[in-house]
């Protein structure tokens, strides 16, 4: 692989990449690469390749989210990722709430001889965490984790998602916008309300009121009930995950009123959470299981040795997903 990386004039990271299918290559890379691999007659070695995967990909993975339908996209992508790469997956779970893991569980993790760590939100961003994986050296990925010292961080561009999907409810014609925040201890919730106020601004007589959540449906009840009781009410709700825009639908089903024909709802993340409710709800798709692998493979390739020192931040595409829980004022 190193030998047609040289062919090709690219890195083995790359070469890894096209072989397996990953994304984040241009055309003409693949093209180079693809020549490269007819020119040598390179053929992967299955045998090497499992070796590798066996004998030393071991991964933690660490995790504790509110939101259960986050976490089974999530496990689901590094399942399906470690299942192709051979890998042999150590599960870490923390306590309610997002909160971490005892130390106790961290330390018996890196005694089981891990070659590297993946953390689920909001752990990735949890002082406790990484002071332990730092102290032990391990490689780590973290999933919807912003500027992480000693980690890979593979996210969306939050900002520019939440920004995107406010200024659609603004194009709809709502002046009375009501945000929902996540977890305070999360740049994500900062990220995606930087977004929201930032098409606000570039909007007239546009009237905000902000509630603080945690991602938990618990607290998005709570907040909901809050903006709700505002005189006068938004006529539109952004929460920032899908599990309290799915509790703002249940507060507005409560007090009778009608989604989206006296309240607009939006979400974040496009879990299974936004199709199994009534009204299906407009929100953000975040693809959770594609952040998942893609953390997994490029924990890998630092594990192996072929990631380069650049390649430490990577954003995927979202995408805004219109259901029927938005609707022209």
């Amino acid at each position: 692989m190193v030998d047609v990386a040289a062919e090709a004039g690219v890195s083995p990271m790359t070469v890894s990449r096209v072989i397996n299918g990953r994304p984040g290559v241009g055309s003409d890379a693949r093209a180079a690469v693809a020549v490269a691999i007819q020119a040598l007659g390179y053929t992967p070695n299955v045998a090497a390749r499992s070796l590798v995967t066996s004998a030393e990909l071991r991964i933690g993975v660490i995790y504790s989210n509110p939101s259960a339908a986050f976490m089974s996209d999530f496990l689901t992508g590094v399942y399906e990722e470690a299942s192709i790469r051979g890998a042999h997956l150590i599960l870490v779970k923390g306590g309610q709430g997002g909160r971490p893991p005892e130390p106790q569980a961290l330390e018996s993790l890196i005694a089981s001889g891990v070659s590297g760590v993946i953390l689920a939100p909001p752990l990735g961003e949890s002082p406790a965490v990484l002071q332990v994986l730092r102290k032990a050296r391990l490689p780590m990925a973290a999933v919807g984790a912003y500027d992480v010292e000693g980690a890979i961080c593979v996210r969306i561009d939050d900002r520019r998602a939440a920004y995107e999907l406010t200024r659609q409810l603004i194009d709809l014609g709502h002046r009375r916008l009501g945000f929902i925040l996540g977890n305070p201890d999360q740049a994500a919730s900062a990220e995606r309300l930087a977004g929201f106020y930032a098409a606000v601004r570039q909007a007239d007589g546009v009237m905000t009121a902000i509630a603080q959540g945690d991602f938990s449906f618990t607290s998005g009840l709570a907040a909901a009930e809050q903006l709700l009781d505002a005189t006068p009410p938004p006529t539109a709700i952004f929460a920032s995950n899908d599990d309290m825009a799915a509790a703002v639908v249940s507060v507005a089903h409560r007090r009778h009123l009608d989604v989206p024909g006296e309240l607009t709802v939006v979400g974040f993340d496009d879990t299974s959470a936004a199709v199994t409710l009534w009204p299906p709800l407009t929100t953000v798709h975040q693809p959770v299981r594609k952040l998942a692998a893609e953390a997994l493979g490029l924990l890998a390739a630092q594990i192996s040795g072929v990631e380069p020192a650049s390649e430490r931040d990577r954003v995927l595409d979202h995408q805004i997903i219109t259901r029927l829980s938005t609707a022209r004022l």
